[in-house]
């Protein structure tokens, strides 16, 4: 971990403890502050996604706030970790695959690669380790049996091969959606006639006649394939040990998916994770994104009307516990947003040269209070606002300040377009060159003719370059230029 002084030297917030970091934990319903397991690292473990379908923007809103949480507790000098795992196998997969007529293992593959080509898309950092359910069947096993033998969990009686937990079994089943038992309904993960109470979940599901083979592995109970649940806990724990940091994911895997996860970890004698991180909903006319209503965004179409940045810009700006609602006008006025921020770090940058990133106090306040990307954002907004002011009043060092902190807080935010995740949006690097000589050549032209005052000249220059996409504005510095909608801004002082 970086000591105090050498984070100051690189631009950053001193940490304090874990960094000065406070974190809303669902399980306590309080704000609280992260002291992690081993000092200066941290452990994430997010849920990521059951690879039946294409992933939506409600999807994906998930990735982008666990990686800006990543940046921010890394710019504070931690050492993060995150395993995102990969369901690929599960009940909506084997039945997607049949419909299709195609091996669901083909099918969960597919759609995983779609889900990286999103995370790409919208520039979230990889996970430190993504693993795949169906390579850790050893490990879920091996968890179903020390529940077995501590009087957790039991093999159904049917002879079916189910193997399911026993809620009763654990007074504190709930604890984290903050329900009792008797208020709960019935678990539909499995066949209800082999279960000794109609609440208990599956563990582990018996092969059935008609599924393929492919699908199933030999257990001391039969034949089959993990429950859903299982999963995760098998996988945390292999590869974040037995206690880790946070758990986070969708606020539609609180229950029962995290309630689950936690029950069965904790009976098995795990710690388990420390804090759980909830990020709210991606809703579309009132209603939560989701496959199975069939009013999701498909990211792929999204960033294809949007540019890329401004997508992530509209997912991230918001609370990360606070509901959304998709629309265009939304991801319009994102657009619009970033469009200023990126017009006034090129026209700084003009004036100002090459600036070390710094981020400034009251962001690093914003984003330590339960990572705050609201505040946070209206600093960057004031930031940008108070650059513009010196830039029109040709105050180079004010605008050298500005132009430090809004690159600064961009890092944080995954949207400065240094990030190497940007470098590789534009379909072939050479044509920015060769855009950039075009329209300087056209602006120098345009210049020209306003000294000759041949203003019709001047007029259809510039309603040339409008025409193709080309914003120009004249400014103090000379003429400046930028794409509609464009990821990348560019200048000709002329």
């Amino acid at each position: 971990m970086l000591t105090g002084e050498e984070q100051v030297d690189r631009g950053r917030t001193p940490a304090r403890g874990a960094g000065g970091f406070r974190v809303y934990d669902t399980r306590t319903s309080t704000v609280r502050d992260l002291e992690t397991v081993e000092p200066g690292k941290v452990s994430i473990y997010h849920c990521g996604l059951t690879v039946q379908s294409a992933p939506h923007v409600g999807h994906i809103r998930k990735e982008v706030v666990f990686d800006v949480l990543r940046r921010w507790l890394t710019h504070l000098g931690l050492e993060v970790t995150v395993v995102a795992n990969v369901t690929d196998i599960d009940d909506k997969i084997l039945a997607k695959a049949a419909a299709n007529g195609e091996p669901w293992w083909a099918l969960a593959y597919r759609f995983e690669r779609e889900l990286h080509a999103a995370y790409d898309a919208l520039g979230c950092l990889p996970p430190t380790y993504e693993p795949r359910a169906t390579g850790h069947v050893p490990e879920m096993i091996e968890l179903i049996k020390t529940l077995v033998e501590r009087g957790h969990a039991y093999a159904a009686e049917d002879g079916s091969g189910d193997v399911y937990f026993d809620v009763l079994s654990w007074p504190a089943y709930g604890e984290l959606s903050h329900q009792a038992v008797a208020d709960m309904e019935p678990a539909a993960d499995a066949d209800p006639r082999g279960k000794r109470d109609s609440r208990d979940f599956a563990l582990w599901k018996g092969y059935k006649a008609g599924e393929p083979e492919t699908a199933s592995w030999w257990t001391p109970w039969g034949r089959g394939r993990p429950g859903w649940h299982l999963e995760c806990s098998a996988m945390a724990a292999k590869y974040l040990g037995t206690a880790f940091d946070i758990h986070g994911g969708g606020l539609d895997l609180r229950f029962p998916h995290h309630e689950n996860e936690l029950a069965q970890s904790t009976a098995a004698g795990q710690q388990f994770a420390t804090y759980w991180m909830h990020n709210g909903w991606v809703t579309a006319a009132g209603e939560k994104m989701s496959k199975s209503l069939g009013n999701g965004a498909l990211v792929s179409e999204v960033v294809q009307a949007y540019p890329p940045r401004a997508v992530r810009f509209y997912l991230a700006a918001p609370h990360y516990r606070s509901a959304i609602e998709f629309s265009d006008t939304s991801l319009a006025e994102a657009t619009a947003a970033l469009d200023r921020i990126d017009t006034f770090v090129q026209r700084a940058t003009a004036l100002a040269g090459l600036v070390d990133p710094v981020v400034p106090d009251a962001f690093a306040t914003a984003m330590n209070d339960d990572l705050g990307t609201p505040g946070a954002v209206a600093v960057l907004y004031t930031a940008v606002r108070q650059g513009n002011s010196a830039l029109n009043a040709e105050d180079k060092e004010t605008v050298a300040t500005s132009l430090a902190e809004v690159r600064g807080m961009l890092r944080v935010l995954g949207l400065d377009l240094d990030d190497p995740a940007w470098q590789g949006s534009a379909s072939d690097g050479r044509l920015e060159g060769v855009v950039d000589g075009l329209v300087g050549a056209l602006l120098r032209q345009r210049a020209q003719a306003r000294r000759d005052r041949d203003f019709a000249t001047a007029d259809a220059l510039r309603d040339l370059l409008t025409e193709v996409g080309v914003e120009v504005a004249d400014t103090p510095q000379g003429a400046e230029w930028s794409l509609k909608h464009a990821t990348t801004t560019s200048s000709e002082n002329v």
